[in-house]
């Protein structure tokens, strides 16, 4: 049985949740899986994956401020802080595997998860990662990005391969690193059944449901906007999920609101099938959930994070979604927006069987190049 080390980032909960279909499909083909996590991420894996073994890795507990400009100059100055994490992420996978080899690691945007001897492969969909500051510091971080690619044995890219993709220029740019890189479709732990034509769908009985995710003090903000705008404007059934699965401080109470700290993927799944519109980040895994369910959706960037604005602006451009500021965001306006959109628009998933295709040839180049 070959054995696997799969490992998501632990900024935001989307790198976990989108790795739920790729340990699923693991554990279909044979795989003895092994997850490296920590603080929210290993909650919410291991309440999907309970009989799956967890080790600890450190994380690197980014934090944003209140300021969208001050974010920016954040992220720029944390660039060494990142790189000494890195450095001490490949330290911490050089002695894991002394003590437990596998024959495979695979890693979601964790940089430092390569090792000579052992097939790695590397999760992104930022090959063209976005500065804000203009083409030449965005070549200058390409290269960067690159250089650090081209350290594991191949790249899966969590998109579609042909124009009608989720992330535009991010995961399609004009240059490839110089490894196999690998469209392996969209990574949603909902699946797409759920959103194909003449499949029964659940009466829609919430009007709006709110997904807040993402870093503090931002994702408290967000939520303090939103409940504050709830008290004045009657906007039928909300529901909110706070996206805090180690429970988190007692919120703002506004009349009719149903508030859960965190749901799992089948009760998640459940409440996004019964609302009519979804309001949340568009972090790129609750993008692909969306997508897959074919779901009218509202976008809030987070402010200073330049990711999740080009994908705003993308997909509100590709007319999927309405996108708006987190400053001087008025709730009515955005709402009214959003259920003029036409959910059918949304793309259509690919190749279903592209992730359990890419993983049996991985599964053939680790027993031959790599056991």
């Amino acid at each position: 049985m070959l054995k696997v080390l799969i490992a998501p980032l632990d900024w935001g909960l989307g790198h976990a949740t989108r790795c739920i279909p790729i340990i699923k499909e693991l554990i279909t083909q044979g795989f003895k899986v092994i997850i490296a996590a920590s603080g929210a991420q290993k909650t919410i894996l291991q309440e999907e994956f309970p009989a799956v073994s967890f080790v600890e890795i450190p994380g690197y507990r980014i934090k944003y401020t209140k300021n969208r400009a001050f974010t920016v100059v954040k992220m720029v100055w944390n660039i060494p802080k990142i790189l000494i994490r890195i450095k001490a992420e490949n330290r911490w996978l050089r002695r894991f595997l002394l003590q437990t080899p596998v024959d495979l690691v695979i890693s979601d945007n964790r940089y430092g998860l390569y090792a000579a001897g052992t097939g790695c492969i590397f999760i992104t969909h930022q090959l063209a990662i976005r500065t804000g500051f203009g083409r030449l510091p965005d070549r200058w971080l390409r290269q960067a990005n690159y250089a650090f690619i081209q350290r594991f044995m191949a790249c899966w890219v969590p998109d579609e391969a042909g124009p009608d993709n989720l992330a535009g220029k991010l995961s399609h740019p004009r240059r490839m690193p110089a490894v196999p890189v690998r469209y392996i479709g969209w990574l949603s732990r909902f699946g797409a059944a759920a959103g194909e034509p003449g499949q029964p769908q659940p009466a829609p009985r919430i009007d709006l449901l709110l997904l807040l995710s993402g870093p503090e003090p931002q994702r408290t903000i967000l939520e303090d906007l939103l409940l504050a705008q709830l008290h004045t404007a009657n906007l039928g059934r909300v529901a909110m999920v706070r996206g805090l699965p180690g429970g988190g401080r007692e919120p703002i109470r506004a009349p009719g609101v149903e508030v859960h700290d965190y749901l799992g993927t089948a009760a998640l799944g459940t409440l996004i099938g019964l609302s009519r519109v979804i309001l949340s980040r568009p972090g790129f895994s609750t993008v692909m959930d969306l997508a897959a369910l074919r779901k009218r959706a509202i976008f809030i960037p987070t402010p200073g994070q330049t990711e999740q604005e080009y994908l705003g602006r993308y997909l509100a451009g590709k007319g999927w979604a309405v996108c708006r500021r987190q400053r001087g965001f008025m709730l009515p306006e955005a709402l009214a927006g959003a259920r003029k959109l036409n959910p059918a628009l949304w793309p259509a998933a690919g190749d279903r069987q592209l992730l359990s295709r890419v993983i049996k040839t991985v599964r053939t180049q680790s027993a031959a190049d790599f056991g």
